[in-house]
């Protein structure tokens, strides 16, 4: 049976995730190849010495199987993109670093891109195409949604529940909740860069700062 694997994107997030799929393949024993799908291009060429193509090109290729990792850092692109392997029969592929930490008991849908450090500990479930980036955690009793993005650095402690489309910024560190009373961040949240989050997110807005505090539009 062949396969062909690829990264969808190749600007700096696919660029930095494909190295972490050629390690999975090699752990796997998996001599198939990985290439790069960029919409932008035209014609098949090369980007880090794998071939590069855009979608139509890749879903004229020859294999018996195809998976993708959607290496975009914005979820709602990330979201259509996934619906529109589903619509075609393509696999969401799942990638992690040799060095990632994975516990107890975790549910990891389909799609997620650990990159290297990163620690998944005890009792976490987490949806679909989950981004986390360099040196992130997620401690125990996390419920993480669909399309969840985490820059690197985050510190996502226990029993917290994060809703589908939330981005949390580089070094951002979110307090832990209870089992009665999880500590949530709302659906499309952004939590800012190095934010100190103590309490609940609504749904929608930003927040910045320690402690971290709605930004209000103007």
């Amino acid at each position: 049976m062949t396969k062909l694997y690829a990264v969808y994107g190749a600007s700096g997030c696919g660029r930095s995730l494909m190295p972490v799929a050629r390690q999975q393949l090699v752990r796997a024993q998996d001599a198939s190849e990985i290439v790069f799908i960029d919409d932008s291009l035209a014609e098949i060429t090369r980007v880090n010495g794998h071939r590069a193509m855009n979608y139509t090109t890749f879903l004229d290729e020859t294999a018996d199987e195809k998976a993708v990792q959607i290496a975009i850092a914005n979820s709602r692109v990330r979201e259509k993109i996934a619906n529109r392997l589903e619509a075609d029969g393509i696999q969401l592929w799942s990638i992690m670093a040799d060095n990632v930490v994975l516990m107890d008991q975790i549910e990891l849908a389909a799609g997620a891109a650990l990159s290297p450090f990163v620690s998944i500990t005890s009792n976490i479930k987490i949806g679909k195409c989950f981004h986390a980036n360099l040196y992130s955690y997620v401690e125990h009793d996390c419920v993480i949604g669909d399309f969840v993005t985490f820059a690197p650095g985050v510190k996502c402690n226990g029993n917290i529940h994060i809703e589908d489309h939330a981005y949390i910024g580089a070094g951002a560190m979110i307090k832990q909740g209870t089992p009665d009373q999880p500590l949530v961040i709302g659906r499309g949240a952004v939590v800012g860069m190095g934010a100190v989050v103590t309490k609940s997110v609504p749904t929608g807005v930003t927040v910045v700062g320690n402690p971290a505090r709605i930004v209000e539009s103007k």
